[in-house]
């Protein structure tokens, strides 16, 4: 009877074990599906978004390591563009990243700025780089005024910022101007958007006493604000929309493999973030607005730059 008992006890046993490895297994299984979905959406957003340009920047004279936790340069570009236009390149923020220091510094760029565009030999608006000559005349034009290599970049038309913005669920901010623009009240303080408000919300100028750089502030709160709901759990269910979202509006020369780099190397950097305006006063040339920045505002700018990514002054 005993002997009984415990072959019965055993394979009941054996029976909750089957079970228990049957429902593991179930599990397993639906997560490496679900991996291997994940896997696969980001590979294909990655493809959409890769935009390889030259390889090493004639300003860079040794070739950095991201492996080896080098400082390194990004351009910015949020562009305007429509279909059937190229658009011009309405937010230019140069950004220089320094994992031995555990800084950032971000210089917005003012749309008018008058420079030499490189490539067209004119002294022109900087924003009409892109127009002429796109992502590669952007950044040839922005390292000859800064005197320094731009190393990667990131576009992001802004245009789909309202997709983007629905993606991860909304973005919230902190406005500190009330306005109406695009059928769309902002009151001042904290408020929530969806994707066509963040659009108007980023897209505002001439109501705004600062111009340029009051908009280059809403829209640097909406990349931010975007950062932070697509690093947060909630948007784990919605990684789809998100990846074809990034895939659609988002173009960069940065390959997963530097992305994975920095992700590992130097996320400390954001400890400390600096941004600054550039420094100047409006003209009119040949009946024609201009932002004029000093050559010592240029220096400054220059010097501050080397030395956060660590080149030596010429």
């Amino acid at each position: 009877m005993l002997a009984k008992l415990q072959r019965s006890n055993r394979r009941k046993k054996r029976k909750w074990l089957r079970i228990v490895l049957l429902i593991a297994g179930l599990i397993v299984l639906s997560l490496g599906v679900y991996l291997f979905s994940l896997w696969r959406s980001v590979s294909n957003a990655l493809d959409a978004m890769h935009q390889p340009i030259r390889e090493t920047s004639e300003k860079r004279l040794e070739e950095i390591s991201l492996k080896k936790s080098d400082p390194f340069s990004l351009l910015l570009l949020g562009v305007d563009e429509r279909e059937g236009d190229r658009g011009r390149s309405d937010t230019m923020i140069v950004i220089t990243v320094n994992p031995n220091t555990e800084s950032m510094e971000m210089v917005s760029i003012p749309r008018d700025m008058r420079t030499e565009i490189i490539g067209r030999g004119t002294l022109d608006k900087i924003n009409h780089a892109y127009a002429f000559g796109g992502v590669e005349m952007s950044i040839d034009t922005v390292e000859n005024f800064f005197d320094i290599p731009i190393d990667y970049f990131i576009q992001v038309n802004m245009e789909g910022f309202k997709e983007i913005v629905d993606a991860v669920g909304g973005v919230t901010v902190e406005n500190d101007l009330e306005f109406s623009y695009g059928g769309d009240y902002f009151p001042k303080g904290t408020v929530t958007l969806n994707g066509d408000e963040a659009l108007n919300f980023a897209r505002m100028r001439k109501g705004d006493s600062r111009g340029d750089f009051g908009r280059q502030l809403r829209q640097r709160q909406i990349i931010e604000a975007i950062i932070k709901e697509g690093a947060s759990l909630k948007t784990l269910t919605n990684y789809g929309d998100i990846l074809t979202a990034l895939g659609n509006n988002v173009k960069t020369n940065l390959t997963f493999n530097e992305m994975v780099n920095i992700q590992k190397n130097y996320k400390n950097a954001a400890k400390d973030i600096e941004q600054h305006q550039i420094e100047g006063s409006g003209a009119t040339i040949d009946g024609i607005y201009y932002y004029i920045v000093p050559d010592e505002e240029r220096l400054a700018l220059q010097t501050m730059l080397k030395e956060h990514l660590e080149i030596e002054q010429s």
